[in-house]
């Protein structure tokens, strides 16, 4: 009895580690290209508080360490601005920039309490 008892409370600790180091309990992310512990260590590796995730479907990926939404928005206005957009508008999660008659919509999502995913179209900074 004591040795399934010992078992089973070993098997839970073991589970619990493998959930915990491998960040399970994080949500979903529509990146495909990264893990959620991938993401983690690069935002938390890094000396900025935006870093490039990854460049998949014509989309390039960022992650904004920030728990203020306007903040984060701030940011990226100033990374779409800095590459001659003009920015126009905010509806929702999109954020709406235009340059020599094209649009660009950027879009963002909270991703837990302490980060923000930006969606952005690769051709941005042309």
């Amino acid at each position: 009895m004591k040795k399934s008892i010992i078992v089973i409370g070993l098997t839970i600790i073991l589970f619990g580690a493998f959930i915990f180091f491998n960040k399970l309990y994080y949500p979903s992310l529509p990146i495909e290209s990264m893990s959620k512990k991938e993401v983690l260590e690069k935002i938390n590796d890094a000396d900025k508080e935006m870093v490039q995730l990854s460049n998949e479907k014509g989309k390039k990926w960022f992650i904004v360490s920030e728990r203020n939404v306007s903040v984060a928005d701030e940011m990226i206005k100033e990374m779409v601005i800095q590459n001659g957009w003009i920015f126009k508008q905010k509806d929702g999660s999109g954020l709406f920039f235009e340059k020599k008659g094209e649009s660009l919509i950027v879009t963002t999502q909270k991703w837990t309490g302490d980060y923000v995913l930006v969606e952005i179209p690769v051709n941005f900074n042309e």
